[in-house]
């Protein structure tokens, strides 16, 4: 299965932050290092967008030798469909590039919900949300994505499967649950204070292998 993290400087609330150094690595190597653990990941791409802001993001990312595809910067769900249209990819994994604990067991779950059906059009951890921001899993059929493309309005286009839940009605959606009933810190990285959070939470001989459950 081909992961896509999809990833950009230009965050409105934290500028750089998939750049910020976390345990003595920029956030979007921890993201990568952890969608690589999952052993049903083939391939993991970067998809960002070809402004000049996401110079610096191109530059590490081929200094560590990572994939990537340069597309729209706020059309996200186009910027998607065009990195799997480009992958030849009929189906993808979505990551968020803010995700750095993403847990690589989520992501071989989802893989493995897909094998068994893989007529969804969607299958998702999010619809509803029992896992915490951060831990978020999507796999997506590029066509069906690209042919809403055009029903989209602007903050559907940005958040990409927000489209899909509000016309839930119109899709096969397949959505798995978090068991475990204790409270789970966020670990999405949206600004400043999480990042505080989750360093104040998750000390550095926990990070690498970080993981929510046994699902």
């Amino acid at each position: 299965m081909l992961a896509i993290i999809q990833a950009r400087c230009s965050s409105r609330r934290f500028t750089n932050k998939i750049l910020t150094m976390i345990y003595g690595k920029p956030l979007i190597k921890h993201v990568i290092s952890r969608v690589q653990k999952a052993k049903k990941i083939t391939k993991v791409i970067i998809a960002t967008s070809k402004n000049k802001s996401d110079d610096k993001l191109v530059e590490y990312l081929k200094k560590i030798k990572v994939q990537y595809y340069r597309g729209n910067l706020t059309n996200v769900a186009q910027r998607i469909v065009d990195t799997a249209e480009h992958q030849k990819k009929k189906n993808f994994l979505r990551i968020n590039g803010d995700s750095p604990l993403i847990d690589p067991d989520i992501i071989d779950k989802a893989i493995s919900i897909f094998k068994k059906n893989k007529n969804y059009d969607l299958i998702s951890n999010v619809f509803p949300r029992t896992f915490p921001k951060g831990q978020s899993v999507e796999i997506i059929c590029t066509l069906v994505l690209k042919k809403h493309l055009k029903n989209m309005n602007k903050f559907e286009k940005e958040h990409v499967t927000q489209y899909f839940y509000k016309n839930s009605g119109f899709f096969l959606i397949k959505n798995f649950t978090n068991k475990r009933k204790n409270k789970l810190i966020k670990t999405a990285i949206d600004n400043k204070r999480d990042l505080a959070n989750i360093l104040k939470n998750i000390k550095k001989n926990e990070f690498e292998d970080y993981s929510i459950s046994k699902i």
